[in-house]
């Protein structure tokens, strides 16, 4: 039997028309470094409109892959609910790829088309030649005129282009498995891989992130996106926000610590979104330059496992409520949220809130141990998180069609490569990323635990474990320590500091201390880089008896 609802499909271009009118007065402002330019949705859908059109005259057509090469801002907004509209496929470059990665992902995608921020034109001018599918090049917010391009790519103005194309566009009827948008993982071993959205699936996801069980977006709240739209669909919150009729605020460039803090001061958004290492930075400035903040009512940290210290810190020291989050690009990214339950009160909150949280309806959720065998949710038995669900990818793109690596699939199953808990109530805690776990002596050691304690130090600003071979233990931790200014720990008191947190055969024994713990393009700690730099002799290590 079959039901009688009406077979509506779910389409970005549906989410576009129902922001630009029903919530056609919302907005979306991109900071100057003092002040902010804004758009209305409204005024946006006219826009998007505009590029549609423009991109139809260059060629584009349904499927087509356009890039973005650019900052948070009002444009790229533009083109994140615009490209899908209109049946072509949005991918957003990240940036801060290796020059390597930044080539093979465009010419993997088969980019025809990048929009470039002009601030940015001197970077993607020295990628440009070695991209073999891009035919044309659309500069906004500034001039292209420095980029020389190879014979066959012709560059554009974002603003004559949009200037000379009508306000309207007839947007297509899509099946809603299309593709919307692509993403490449950050490549921490071997290329980068990428995922292909449809638009059902960032529907979905956006619905999730709406909801309470998500980050609860709604029409009163400033959305101050910090985490980059190259990275997982930037955490669904742009179309989170159309759905929703929340307000936007960009920060484009300005991304240090002190500017972020000139940004929050003048703006006052309630919500806001980045990954530990930009909270940690903000956490410092504050510590140096007090401010009131307390009106952000939420701050979501994800890409890697919040420092509970951090969490502390922002509670008690400035009010503001810190949402730890998990998920993957693969996962559109948001698998989890630590929402405690109804009747955590007080202390009692915090035993929740220092998880992964709990997955949605949407996510299903198994650990699969060493021998392959699905182990219980006990909050006990520790093993492989592997998920699958409606906006969870179920392989790898590939122009010769899609990939299912048995290393990262099982049975329909995306492996994720974390090693954890899940209790009986469905609370997932982490306990390590599969390969950054160290065992030592046939016994295993968390770097995710050993990297919080260390944190908790009043005198350590940043804090990254590796797993180092050993004569005698086959692996070790080596921790590796960035300081606060004007301190002095040592490695005798950090090690003393750590002592009754851990069994003693835990203690670390190497020590090394950095200016900066090298990060990867998405702002994780670069681990990889670390034993690198270990393996070849580049690091300063101590080590106590």
């Amino acid at each position: 039997m079959l039901s009688t609802m009406h077979d509506e499909p779910l389409s970005l271009a549906t989410l576009l028309r129902y922001a630009a009118t029903t919530h056609g007065e919302s907005t979306v402002s991109t900071w100057t470094g003092s002040g902010v330019r804004t758009m209305t949705y409204r005024e946006m859908g006219s826009e998007a409109a505009r590029l549609a059109n423009a991109l139809r005259g260059l060629g584009v057509g349904v499927g087509d892959r356009v890039g973005t090469f650019m900052w948070n801002n009002n444009e790229h907004m533009v083109a994140y609910i615009g490209v899908p509209a209109m049946g072509a496929v949005l991918h957003a470059l990240n940036i801060r790829l290796f020059p390597e990665q930044l080539v093979y992902v465009a010419n993997h995608a088969e980019d025809r088309v990048v929009i470039v921020d002009g601030s940015l034109v001197p970077m993607f001018a020295q990628y440009l030649p070695d991209l073999k599918t891009v035919r044309h090049v659309i500069v906004a917010n500034g001039d292209g005129a420095a980029l020389a391009a190879p014979e066959g790519v012709q560059v554009h103005s974002y603003t004559d282009l949009l200037a000379a194309a009508a306000g309207t566009f007839d947007y297509p009827i899509l099946d809603e498995k299309c593709a919307a948008a692509m993403c490449y993982t950050s490549g921490t071993t071997g290329d980068p891989k990428g995922v292909v959205y449809s638009h059902r699936s960032n529907w979905l996801h956006a619905m999730q992130v709406c909801s309470p069980m998500g980050m609860g977006c709604n029409d009163s709240d400033l959305v101050l996106a910090i985490v980059p739209m190259f990275h997982a669909n930037a955490w669904g919150l742009p179309y989170a926000a159309l759905m929703s009729g929340a307000n936007l605020l960009m920060p484009d460039r300005f991304l240090q610590p002190g500017p972020l803090l000139e940004l929050i001061a003048d703006q006052k958004p309630n919500f806001a979104a980045a990954v530990p290492t930009i909270w940690g930075g903000v956490l410092a400035a504050l510590a140096t330059a007090p401010q009131d903040i307390s009106y952000l009512r939420s701050a979501v940290v994800g890409g890697s496992a919040v420092p509970p210290s951090m969490m502390r810190s922002f509670q008690e020291q400035h009010g503001v409520r810190i949402l730890q989050a998990w998920g993957m690009t693969e996962t559109s990214p948001l698998g989890s949220v630590a929402h405690p339950p109804a009747e955590a009160r007080g202390e009692s909150e915090w035993e929740f809130r220092y998880t992964q949280g709990r997955f949605p309806a949407g996510v299903q959720a198994r650990l699969v141990g060493d021998n392959g065998t699905v182990l219980a949710h006990d909050g006990q038995a520790v093993g492989e998180l592997q998920v699958r669900g409606p906006w969870i990818t179920a392989s790898y793109y590939s122009p010769e069609g899609a990939v299912v690596d048995a290393d990262k699939f099982d049975d329909g199953w995306l492996r994720t490569g974390d090693v954890g808990t899940i209790s009986p109530r469905g609370f997932l805690t982490l306990v390590d990323r599969a390969k950054d776990v160290i065992k030592s002596g046939g016994e295993w050691i968390s770097s995710v635990d050993l990297e919080n304690a260390v944190m908790a130090h009043p005198g350590v600003a940043e804090a990254a474990v590796i797993g180092v071979p050993d004569d005698k233990w086959d692996e070790r931790p080596l921790v590796a320590i960035v300081l606060e200014a004007n301190t002095d720990a040592t490695a005798e008191q950090l090690r003393e500091f750590l002592t009754g947190k851990f069994a003693k055969w835990q203690l670390p024994e190497r020590w090394t201390f950095l200016a900066e713990v090298p990060k990867t393009s998405v702002g994780k700690f670069d681990k990889k880089r670390l034993r690198a730099q270990y393996a070849n002799g580049d690091l300063t290590v101590t080590t106590l008896p």
